[in-house]
């Protein structure tokens, strides 16, 4: 599609995203839903404002009522888009990207990302221009809500933790600094917090919590003698931890534990996650009497399985995190008091919380083309001769096989004349040896394109 990718609309501000775009964005859902009402939120990037204003003129002009919500995380305003009875929501962020980007987090009725049917309907819109603009006494009103108390009450409903546990936080000046101290708070936390003024500068770096930005959060967390510590990206939608020792835990571990956590509580279930995500999500969860479903890279394709499946939990290495119970968007904080919880439940620090989940080695590597499509067409054709017995073969996102001592996930790349592989083995030597037929795999389709 033009405007959206896997995860909403983005692009940098002013030079992609642009106030016509936010227009147009605004009319389409206007026009899409015959009026009704659009909720609107935005995270702490400088350009939000500007942006926010051409949207709820595209929403007003075609009939919708523009309900703003402010600096919001954008799990808020997708919940607050299903409490209020919204007909669709939208987040103005750009998530983990720098300051100088913008875009837009668009939500339907239920408080989920658009499906690709949803997105497609919307694209058109957009591209067509075709709105239906109201007469001029028949525009939509615009009007500023303060609905951040009823999320909390929900979450404080949500969220069972009992004891007084140390936490540490890192907010990125990013959009958590509008609920985390009071989501805390509410379980009778009261969490130390670092970057915790809003700023869409960004002083801190890129709003993403990695191994290398969450340094800081663990060098605070030994400083201040903390249990535990959650990082947060820009538009609080995700989560990464660190342990007592101020080590990070690999988000892949961490997913792969609580997964394994929540289908053990729930006697089973279907969790959800990409083709990327590590086996140890598979072995967690089938030890725990669970089955795993593999989707492509993106949260809105894993809510939108969650939904098809019924699914207990689903999300993404990155700290992503689904919790159906509670809504389908990802959601950092309620994501990091949910863990707190677990930990709680099992009397466990979080280091002892993930011990019992493997972490196996990955490799990557990548193979020019100027034939990606019919050089994937021929990896299709011919896996079983380079490969031999594959257990599992997933065409949803490239293809994935599935090995008896490990996976290999070949991909076209979308913006560059490269085919990409990802790998992950019991052991290195498993690792380098997929992708080495990986390698050989793809030679062989190129020569026969």
């Amino acid at each position: 599609m033009k405007f959206f990718g896997s995860s909403g609309i983005r692009g940098l501000a002013n030079v992609e995203i642009t106030p016509a775009v936010a227009m147009r964005l605004g009319s389409a859902l206007a026009t899409i839903h015959d009026g009704g009402s659009v909720v609107i939120g935005r995270d702490t990037r400088i350009t939000g404002p500007m942006l926010e204003a051409a949207l709820s003129s595209g929403v007003t002009s075609c009939g919708a009522d523009a309900r703003h919500v402010g600096v919001l995380p954008t799990p808020v305003v997708a919940w607050l888009t299903r409490e209020l009875e919204a007909d669709a929501g939208v987040a103005i962020t750009a998530s983990h990207n720098p300051p100088e980007y913008n875009g837009f987090k668009a939500f339907n009725h239920h408080g989920m990302s658009l499906t690709e049917a949803e997105q497609a309907e919307v694209e058109a819109l957009m591209e067509s221009g075709e709105f239906d603009y109201a007469p001029w006494d028949c525009v939509g009103s615009a009007e500023e809500l303060d609905a951040t108390a009823m999320y909390l009450e929900a979450v404080d409903d949500f969220v069972d933790v009992g004891r007084g546990w140390r936490v540490a936080c890192d907010c990125f000046c990013g959009a958590t600094t509008a609920v985390v101290t009071d989501a805390f708070d509410g379980e009778g936390l009261t969490p130390s917090i670092i970057n915790g003024d809003p700023d869409g500068h960004f002083p801190a770096g890129t709003p993403e919590p990695t191994v290398e930005s969450l340094g800081r959060l663990g060098s605070y967390v030994r400083q201040i003698g903390a249990e535990v510590g959650f990082g947060f990206d820009g538009d609080g939608d995700r989560m990464m931890a660190v342990d007592d020792a101020g080590t990070p835990v690999d988000g892949d571990r961490l997913l792969a534990a609580y997964a394994g956590y929540v289908c053990e509580r729930r006697g089973g279930g279907t969790v959800v996650t990409h083709v990327g995500a590590s086996m140890c999500v598979d072995d967690a969860v089938s030890r725990a009497g669970g089955k795993v479903v593999r989707v492509r890279v993106g949260d809105a394709y894993i809510t939108e399985e969650i939904q098809r499946r019924m699914a207990v939990f689903g999300g993404e290495p990155i700290g992503a995190w689904i919790l159906p119970e509670f809504q389908l968007c990802p959601d950092g904080v309620v994501s990091a008091l949910k863990l707190l919880e677990a930990m709680e439940d099992r009397d466990q620090t979080l280091r002892e919380f993930v011990a019992g989940v493997p972490e196996y080695p990955t490799l990557s590597a990548k193979a020019e083309t100027r034939q990606k499509a019919r050089v994937m067409e021929r990896v299709l054709e011919g896996y079983s001769s380079v490969f031999g017995d594959v257990k599992e073969v997933n065409r949803v996102d490239g293809v994935r096989l599935r090995l008896d001592d490990g996976w290999v996930l070949i991909r076209a790349s979308g913006t560059e004349p490269i085919i990409r592989l990802s790998a992950e083995g019991k052991n290195k030597k498993a690792a380098e040896d997929l992708i080495t037929k990986g390698k050989t795999l793809i030679k062989q389709s190129e020569e026969r394109s």
